[in-house]
């Protein structure tokens, strides 16, 4: 690999960090880049010039931008991971799927939702991000009661994608406690090589 690759992120979202996550967990070289989404440095010219949306997660690797986490996962993965974070076939494609549009929808609406209240002051509906938040993790909790990782025996980028915002959930208010397979598969991903946490916010349930 010529240079590290560059990840234009902010350390306490969810959406950079699965990048990170991933990047560590494959042992790429990366280079962080702190974007300071408070003053709006997203919105501004140099940072639209790299992604058009105002968004991170960006990457540059060596030349070629990336945005939107959950396709940049998938890259990293298919370029770097040698076949082991993103299985081929119908049936295991299908199922990494399943849990993608999890973290693009259900994760993002419910457990994301509630933390952005509390760590960010988004004004969503706590009581209704909330309830979200726990009608997830009752299903991820039944299908991980069989199985060690979301998509199978294995870890995918179906867990990378999913992980930072279950992890952190306790900082948006929405409590783990009633959820055993949960905190056991969050223990199984942390203990992979080349886990790397994302920092805690003492917030909702969190706070000091």
């Amino acid at each position: 690999m010529p240079n590290p690759i560059k990840l234009y992120r902010h350390a306490l979202s969810g959406h950079a960090h699965r990048v990170e996550l991933m990047l560590s967990l494959l042992g790429v070289p990366t280079h962080l880049i702190d974007v300071d989404l408070a003053s709006g440095e997203h919105k501004q010219p140099a940072f639209l010039a790299i992604n058009p949306f105002g968004q991170v997660p960006v990457i540059d690797d060596n030349g070629t931008l990336l945005s939107d986490s959950n396709a940049i996962v998938v890259y990293l993965a298919k370029t770097y991971g040698n076949g082991n974070w993103q299985p081929e076939g119908p049936l295991a494609e299908a199922r990494i799927q399943r849990w993608l549009s999890v973290a693009a929808g259900q994760l993002a609406y419910g457990p994301a939702a509630a933390r952005l209240i509390t760590v960010f002051g988004a004004a969503f509906n706590a009581d209704e991000v909330i309830n979200r938040a726990h009608t997830l993790l009752k299903v991820m909790d039944r299908e991980l009661a069989d199985r060690s990782f979301l998509a199978g025996t294995q870890a995918t980028v179906a867990d990378v994608a999913n992980y930072s915002y279950i992890a952190h959930a306790p900082e948006g208010n929405v409590s783990l406690e009633a959820y055993p397979n949960v905190r056991a598969w969050l223990g199984r991903i942390e203990a992979l090589p080349g886990f790397v946490p994302m920092p805690r916010t003492a917030a909702g349930l969190q706070a000091a």
